[in-house]
């Protein structure tokens, strides 16, 4: 008897720096709290793909991906999962931060970890992982991200 398939929502996160600094979001959503750049993966995109476009979209920030930090997979007791993936980043080229409100956020800005204290943080979550990236956490090859089916070596 074959089984329900599991609905999953993926997720990208991102973690931008530039030097001491990390990049936060100031959400218009969820409370309207600081966080890192991060959505929803869109049908047809890749999870890489959607970490790009939602850190645009967010912090009007391009950026360039330097690795993966975390692979998170969450079964929730109602049958469905969330699954994440945070993505280690920095800016492509100089470009500021957003400062004018729009639909996805209402600012965006560089901050020190010590300047995180006085935000309005969306979650705990940001300060700890911030900190671990300031400590040195490993940063995993892009390459563990692959379509299904292609080989683990090149032919």
């Amino acid at each position: 008897m074959p089984r329900e398939p599991i609905p999953t929502w993926t997720f990208a996160v991102v973690v931008v720096r530039l030097g001491p600094r990390f990049l936060l979001v100031h959400e218009r959503k969820h409370g309207g709290g600081w966080y890192l750049p991060a959505g929803r993966v869109e049908p047809g995109e890749t999870i890489e793909q959607a970490a790009v476009r939602e850190t645009l979209e967010e912090a009007g920030i391009p950026i360039a991906i330097d690795g993966i930090l975390r692979i998170e997979h969450s079964p929730r007791a109602d049958g469905h999962a969330r699954m994440r993936v945070i993505f280690h980043a920095h800016p492509a080229d100089d470009t500021p931060p957003k400062s004018a409100p729009d639909e996805e956020s209402l600012e965006a800005g560089w901050f020190l970890l010590e300047e995180l204290e006085s935000l309005s943080l969306r979650g705990s979550e940001v300060l700890g992982l911030l900190h671990d990236v300031e400590r040195g956490a490993p940063v995993h090859p892009r390459s563990l991200l692959r379509p299904e089916g292609e080989p683990l070596l090149p032919r």
